[in-house]
């Protein structure tokens, strides 16, 4: 009987094994529709725009970040905490702890304290989730009429703030216990500000019009 009772439980190791070891090999094809967009129609836009003589010389979306700032955490762990749920909820991806870099006593800060969660999304996962963002969070936003363009860097990167993660449909507006903002930045290869607004513009970014 002890015998039979080891097989059984040996046997149900390998599958587990077996099961995770597929899982692993899955790849997920996630429908890339901005990416396709960029190599057949921007690349030659932009081309032809600024007259670059090599297409290397376009500019491209190397990365998004996005950043929750939870100055609050300081006295409410569970807030953090929250924050990073809907956080990895909205971007698909785990999320890193962001901590204090100096103590500052009036805000009650230490140094090294969890005080916000950031994601850097790159290649599928940044053009999947530029998409949503583009088509289906920033739509949601209430009264909108447009996003500024004078958040540029001076070297070719924008940040986006959103006041609200419930935009996101991912998040479930019935479980929110508190509205968090955050700030998406696209970083860019773009030589310049000008180039970087013609790039995210034609990427489907909704700026004002000038």
């Amino acid at each position: 009987m002890a015998k039979k009772e080891e097989k059984k439980k040996t046997s149900k190791k390998v599958e587990k094994k077996a099961k995770a070891e597929s899982t692993k090999n899955v790849s997920v094809n996630i429908p890339l529709r901005l990416f396709d967009k960029y190599k057949e129609e921007i690349i030659p836009y932009m081309k032809e725009k600024f007259g670059y003589k090599n297409i290397m010389e376009t500019p491209k979306l190397e990365k998004i970040v996005v950043n929750m700032g939870v100055g609050e955490a300081t006295q409410d762990s569970k807030i953090l905490e929250t924050a990073v749920k809907d956080l990895e909820t909205i971007t698909g991806q785990k999320a890193q702890i962001r901590k204090s870099k100096k103590s500052i006593s009036n805000f009650k800060l230490r140094e090294n304290m969890p005080i916000g969660a950031k994601v850097t999304l790159r290649k599928k996962h940044m053009y999947e989730f530029l998409d949503r963002l583009i088509s289906v969070a920033i739509p949601r936003v209430r009264d909108f009429r447009g996003i500024s363009d004078k958040s540029f860097d001076g070297r070719g990167n924008y940040t986006l703030g959103v006041k609200e993660q419930i935009i996101f449909p991912e998040i479930n507006v019935d479980k929110v216990n508190k509205i968090i903002g955050m700030d998406v930045t696209f970083v860019t290869s773009a030589k310049t500000d000008n180039e970087a607004y013609e790039l995210l513009l034609a990427l489907g970014l909704p700026f004002i019009k000038k």
